[in-house]
């Protein structure tokens, strides 16, 4: 009586496919919805002959018809190589997916969460962000069209709220990391990891004192999911994130130690827009959903090193 029928937009992606498998470990019905733009089969054919578990293959910017109790907006590129690639697609995913899965969860009065990003913050002014904080984001620049893409979804989650009282949930995803990340996608965790495997140098983009935060995917979905299951009316948006910060530097010659690694460091142009810190404030993710990461960062690293150890081989 308490399985749900649950959507999860972005099912074959690296979060999605996690998300997947905990909500099938609950005992629920689980749709997944992908056009495999950077989602992977890979990632979720364990999956396909569950009796419970569904893939279809569809573009968000589309609209889809389906009978749902909760919904999981996580579909659109989520780094810099995949969502710059094809800007107004990004766009299109963001406020498209929005307005279609808004539209969906209106329709069968289900429960919806988006998964916005700690992007929204751009650059910050201030450090570290708690969810008050409005931003410091280029609405003309290269990563623009995933911030305000992001931005602009958010907007319209608290529209639907507002006006057609759709019940949605907020929550704003820092740096995660883990098995089941693209290897090309770009992104610091995986690149320092492929790199430092192959004894490739390892690229660090400005001068390495940058700094991010960085969550084990395991944490940041039992977050994702402790938010869809909470109390009524609280909307969010909360901050999902492990609040230890390290600077890129620190980063790559910890995962050069990890993998007994001879490579290099080599520095390049930081590129456009790209935030000097970032770092969450959660406290509101601590108090409303007695949420906190558990996994340390050597403790994730080595997990995440191993998996792509086996992809390599």
């Amino acid at each position: 009586m308490d399985r749900k029928r649950v959507l999860v937009t972005g099912g074959a992606g690296f979060l999605g496919s996690h998300l997947c498998d905990r909500l099938i470990e609950k005992g629920n019905d689980v749709i997944c919805l992908d056009n495999l733009f950077t989602g992977r089969k890979e990632n979720i054919r364990h999956l396909m002959g569950n009796p419970y578990f569904e893939f279809i293959r569809h573009d968000i910017t589309e609209p889809i018809y389906v009978e749902v109790d909760q919904i999981y907006n996580l579909a659109c590129p989520a780094s810099p190589i995949h969502y710059q690639y094809d800007p107004i697609k990004t766009g299109k995913t963001s406020v498209m997916g929005a307005l279609h899965t808004l539209g969906l969860a209106k329709r069968t009065h289900a429960r919806i969460l988006q998964a916005s990003t700690s992007e929204v913050y751009g650059d910050p002014e201030i450090h570290p962000q708690p969810e008050s904080y409005r931003g410091c984001v280029n609405t003309i620049g290269p990563r623009s069209c995933y911030d305000e893409g992001k931005r602009m979804a958010e907007t319209l989650f608290f529209d639907y709220h507002r006006q057609h009282g759709v019940d949605i949930k907020v929550i704003r995803i820092f740096n995660t990391y883990g098995p089941r990340m693209n290897k090309y996608d770009g992104r610091v965790v995986s690149n320092f990891i492929v790199q430092a495997l192959k004894g490739e140098d390892i690229t660090i983009y400005g001068d390495g004192s940058q700094t991010r935060s960085f969550c084990y995917v395991d944490d940041l979905i039992e977050g994702m999911m402790r938010m869809m299951n909470s109390r009524d009316g609280f909307t969010g948006p909360v901050n999902l994130g492990n609040p230890g910060e390290y600077t890129m530097l620190e980063l790559a010659k910890t995962i050069i130690r990890l993998t007994d690694s001879k490579s290099n460091i080599v520095y390049k142009s930081l590129p456009q827009d790209d935030p000097m810190q970032r770092k969450p404030i959660i406290d509101l993710a601590k108090k409303e959903l007695d949420w906190m990461p558990s996994v340390y960062l050597e403790e994730g690293l080595i997990k995440t090193i191993d998996y792509f150890k086996n992809l390599l081989v």
